[in-house]
């Protein structure tokens, strides 16, 4: 398998929470683990809190549509259920993504 890499966009095996099925869509690695890695869902909708980051340079980094990156959704998911790589953040775009987990993200215990 190719090496994955936090930054990366990746078309991910992203099961419904019932667990019965599935479905195929984009991801931002965050972080890897052994043989998991926490990812970000990518959505085509309009951020919705402070925690979706709209990627200006969504185009060049891989990305077929206007894209939102949404901290909010995070999975951990095996590197198995990562199928192709399709780009990288841009410099500008992994900036703001990370000003907002800085700011937004933070346990609330």
């Amino acid at each position: 398998m190719t090496t994955i890499q936090p930054g990366e966009f990746w078309i991910a095996e992203i099961f419904f929470t019932s667990g019965i099925s599935a479905k195929k869509r984009p991801v931002l690695i965050l972080w890897i683990d052994d043989q998991d890695a926490v990812a970000a869902v990518i959505t085509s909708a309009p951020p919705r809190s402070q925690m979706d980051i709209f990627l200006d340079d969504w185009s060049s980094s891989g990305l077929r549509v206007a894209s939102t990156v949404r901290l909010s959704r995070l999975d951990c998911l095996e590197k198995s259920l990562f199928i192709a790589k399709i780009g990288q953040i841009s410099n500008s775009d992994a900036v703001k993504v990370k000003e907002a987990w800085q700011k937004y993200i933070k346990p609330h215990f």
